[in-house]
């Protein structure tokens, strides 16, 4: 109910993310049950694993987080949450308020060992993705925070990306041992002692151009880097598109050069990747984009559905009980 679009497009999701997956089992559409209602009905979608729970309220993104929890607790987010916490649900996926959904994810608890969740962002490179961690659930860190998230990183990128062997880096102002600060320096220490394929530092020049797997920094930095990244995918579009446009010989060029365009339109566009999960927490939690259309939603169903079939849970669980054992016997 939270995102910029309303529940007719988080429907309209669901119903493509459904026909394309027939081992999803169920899904609970969770807000006002008019209003969705009226939604599948205007999409002509019936669906024997689509149930409706009620929820009077919506958590706005005028809404401040912690405020909004206490006071909307029939809200549909902390109705999804709770759903999660009781078992009766795997996974909730929200396009609304970041802070509340982090803020709110909280109740799910952490996972054994682990000091802070991260949102973590798969990106498009040259050739590959890359996943960024953290963008937004922690403004602040400590080095501790920053090695766990590099663990959970590579967990991820093996996962879900399927990369062997990812290279783990820290991000920095260059990739000299001299930059960075306090924070990075440290970081960079404790995730040399860990079992990672770590590259050191990392700098913005080698992120688009296939030079790193997993980029990890604090949530400050790491929703800096995301929103410019998303603005400059969003101004490339519309310099490209006016001047593919911009006389005949243009456009018959643009014409010609069609199935490369549309390449590159599927490798930048922002929908195919749904949305970015939170690792850390006894729960599947995947934050859709607030601007998300239907195939963002679908996607972001989809990213859930492969973390529940990866197990990520139990998996990162045990991978973080090794790293804290390396890093307590060095400390």
């Amino acid at each position: 109910m939270g995102g910029d679009h309303g529940c007719k497009v988080a429907v309209a999701g669901v119903k493509l993310a459904l026909a394309e997956d027939d081992s999803i089992s169920s899904v609970l559409l969770v807000g006002r049950e008019v209003e969705i209602s009226a939604a599948l009905a205007s999409q002509k979608f019936s669906d024997a694993r689509v149930q409706i729970v009620n929820a009077t309220e919506v958590l706005t993104m005028e809404d401040k987080p912690l405020e909004g929890i206490r006071k909307k607790k029939d809200s549909s987010l902390v109705r999804a949450i709770e759903l999660v916490r009781h078992g009766k649900a795997d996974a909730i996926i929200s396009p609304g308020n970041t802070g509340a959904l982090v803020a709110g994810s909280m109740k799910l608890g952490r996972l054994d060992g682990v000091e802070r969740p991260a949102i973590v962002a798969r990106m498009p490179s040259r050739s590959h993705d890359f996943i960024l961690l953290d963008v937004g659930a922690n403004a602040t860190c400590e080095p501790l925070h920053l090695a766990q998230f590099a663990v959970m990183g590579n967990l991820y990128a093996q996962q879900l990306l399927g990369v062997k062997k990812p290279r783990v880096g820290v991000l920095s102002n260059g990739t000299e041992e001299s930059k960075g600060n306090e924070l990075t320096k440290e970081t960079a220490k404790l995730c040399a002692q860990l079992d990672l394929n770590f590259i050191g530092y990392t700098e913005g020049f080698a992120l688009f151009n296939d030079g790193v797997d997993v980029v990890v920094c604090d949530g400050f930095v790491g929703n800096i880097v995301l929103k410019t990244a998303e603005s400059l995918g969003y101004a490339m579009k519309d310099i490209l598109k006016a001047g593919l446009t911009s006389s005949p010989i243009s456009k018959l060029g643009a014409w010609i050069a069609r199935d490369g365009f549309r390449g590159l339109k599927s490798r930048m566009d922002p929908e195919v990747y749904g949305g970015a999960a939170v690792l850390g927490l006894d729960g599947v939690v995947i934050k859709a984009h607030g601007s998300s259309r239907e195939r963002a939603i679908a996607s972001a169903v989809r990213v859930a559905a492969q973390e529940i079939k990866h197990n990520l849970k139990q998996t990162l669980v045990e991978h973080i009980a090794r790293a804290n054992t390396i890093l307590n016997r060095q400390n």
